[in-house]
């Protein structure tokens, strides 16, 4: 997702920008300014898409709450609610400076791996042809960044103090997130390169996972999780909240990734967001159903956690690739994805990382996977984009983005630890965390926590 006010068209398919060219002359520009019928329908389109995007905060707070113990179920609910209003107003204040200075007059090409255009909105240049607002450009991005910070909630679930928590989230939307979001989408070096990721596959999603693997790694495991070398489970408390969970983040995501075509008034528009959708979903569907069966054959019945992270999976792993997959190879792509999840969590378990929700098999693998396909599978989509990029341009984005945000979180989670502000208790992690951090439980009347 480039930057919406200057440059929307260039994230747009060939075949759609083509159409774009044409219909855009038919839009009439008032003597009053009034920018047409085409101006307002791209606008209130993408504040669609970005309320949509807003919606999948109720579907990971779901997720979460579900996967976790019943103890611990105010606590990520009020992750969730602090991501969200942290995120819009560090990312309003620094976040969107440093993520699209080139709004602000700066020049990017010059500026290509840090710049900051300026604090709130302030110094943005809206330019007299402008295709968007500037506010509904700056929301659209800021759902975003809530989305990156919001991941890690559940990969640390059970076990960190509030404070700590608040200080990450803090650091993520305001610096860590639009630092990397620069560097495809504000017009940095990997935009420059060629570096493909149409929705975020890596910007929004591995950061998020390779985020969440840095503070499971530094906190360590719940109590209890392994025992002798040996993986004990511990179930979550509620499977219907975690599926209404996972089917509110499937239909967030048809904000996520159509919105991101970010033009949508000529037929070009709408046939590229179409297809956006049905990539979208066959690949959900196919990691939903192939994580499913590996799960009954590997052991002996359906797990439905491995289905539900499956469908979570797939759309994680279109989401950078969805305008250029053929609905056959979307649906390659939720397969793999299905594998990647339930690899990365046998993996994390022999390796004794606690990770409650499988936020990076999630987020972090698939997300390394959306983007890799793009230089992995073929291009099979015959009146689509033919992406400017090749295997070693995507290695090298994909990688980049991650390992920044793997580095960053490393260091921020260590310096937590070494304050003694980290992780809580002993005492207070067996009572759980509604009430030691809280002081209320989720559900009251309850004598005991599952």
């Amino acid at each position: 997702m480039l930057s919406l006010s200057a440059t929307a068209l260039l994230n747009q398919p060939a075949w759609a920008q083509e159409d774009v060219a044409v219909t855009d002359e038919a839009v009439v520009v008032e003597e009053s300014g009034d920018l047409g019928v085409g101006y307002a329908l791209d606008n209130a389109m993408l504040f669609l898409a970005a309320v949509l995007v807003f919606f999948m905060q109720a579907g990971f707070a779901m997720v979460e709450a579900g996967f976790n113990s019943s103890k611990n179920a105010v606590n990520i609910l009020f992750k969730n609610s602090m991501d969200i209003c942290v995120g819009v107003l560090l990312f309003y204040a620094i976040g969107f400076g440093l993520m699209y200075p080139g709004n602000y007059g700066v020049d990017v090409e010059a500026h290509k791996y840090f710049a900051f255009g300026g604090f709130g909105l302030d110094g943005y240049e809206a330019a007299a042809d402008r295709t968007f607002s500037p506010e509904v450009d700056w929301f659209f991005q800021a759902v975003f960044a809530a989305t990156a910070a919001t991941i890690v909630s559940g990969a640390v679930a059970g076990r960190m103090k509030v404070g700590a928590y608040l200080i990450y989230s803090a650091v993520l939307t305001a610096f860590v997130y639009p630092v990397s979001g620069f560097w495809k989408w504000g017009g940095g070096w990997l935009g420059q390169m060629g570096f493909a990721d149409f929705a975020g596959s890596a910007v929004v999603h591995a950061v998020g996972g390779f985020a969440g693997l840095a503070g499971a790694i530094i906190l360590g495991p719940r109590i209890g999780r392994f025992v002798n070398g040996k993986s004990i489970p511990m179930p979550g408390h509620s499977m219907p909240i975690a599926a209404l969970g996972v089917f509110i983040l499937w239909f967030g995501w048809y904000g996520f990734n159509p919105g991101s075509q970010l033009a949508f008034h000529s037929t070009g528009d709408i046939d590229a967001t179409m297809h956006i959708a049905m990539t979208t979903t066959l690949a959900a569907g196919a990691g939903g159903i192939v994580a499913t069966l590996l799960s009954w054959f590997m052991f002996g019945k359906p797990d439905l956690s491995m289905g539900l992270n499956g469908i979570l999976g797939g759309l994680v792993g279109i989401t950078a690739c969805c305008d250029c997959m053929s609905n056959n190879m979307a649906i390659v792509v939720g397969t793999v994805s299905a594998g990647l999840v339930i690899a990365g969590i046998l993996l994390l378990d022999k390796l004794q990382i606690d990770d409650p929700v499988g936020a990076f098999p999630v987020h972090g693998l698939c997300g390394l996977w959306g983007c890799m396909a793009i230089g992995i599978l073929p291009n099979t989509l015959t009146a689509g984009p033919e992406p400017s990029t090749s295997f070693m341009t995507q290695a090298i984005g994909t990688f980049s983005i991650a390992g920044w945000a793997f580095a960053t979180m490393f260091v921020l989670f260590s310096i937590l630890k070494a304050a003694g502000i980290l992780r809580v208790s002993e005492a207070e992690e067996q009572q759980g965390l509604d009430v030691s951090e809280h002081g209320m439980q989720a559900y009251t009347g309850t004598p005991s926590y599952s």
